[in-house]
């Protein structure tokens, strides 16, 4: 066959380090948009983006050409960059180390945008914690507690 036909669809979701809810509200519509930059640049379709003040949820078509790692080595670092040097919070952003990312088909688009998109409707429910662990569960994720979230020392 001479061509490659892909149809990947992949939900990410990954959190500030030690859970600290700093992404504002003030400027986290530019981090969105900055890193919809990050993914579009690396040949990725970007399907939703929303954010809490603890984590983010990405919803791409992903480029088979490249990895999800690789991903997200680009936004998280990139991003903690711009932050640092365009918001300059009072202590260093950064990440937490990690990520989940979980594939779709396409029948499934619709409601997982709808539920990126309503994610601040969401968490007047659920803590970012039990959401994510229901994510990892609805997944049959192996995972084990301790390394699930770090916390501050």
């Amino acid at each position: 066959m001479p061509n490659t036909y892909t149809q990947l669809y992949v939900h990410i979701v990954f959190a500030v380090k030690y859970r600290r809810a700093i992404l504002d509200t003030g400027w986290d519509e530019r981090l969105r948009k900055y890193i919809t930059g990050i993914i579009q640049h690396d040949g990725h379709k970007l399907l939703a983006i929303n954010n809490m003040p603890d984590h983010i949820h990405i919803f791409i078509g992903l480029d088979p050409s490249k990895s999800i790692s690789h991903l997200m080595q680009l936004v998280k670092t990139n991003s903690s960059a711009w932050i640092n040097k365009e918001i300059k919070p009072a202590h260093k952003f950064s990440w937490q180390t990690g990520y989940g990312a979980f594939s779709y088909a396409k029948s499934q688009i619709d409601n997982v945008v709808k539920y990126i998109q309503n994610q601040q409707e969401h968490h007047r429910k659920v803590d970012f914690q039990k959401e994510y662990r229901a994510i990892l569960d609805n997944f049959a994720v192996d995972y084990d507690e301790k390394y699930l979230f770090t916390e501050m020392e």
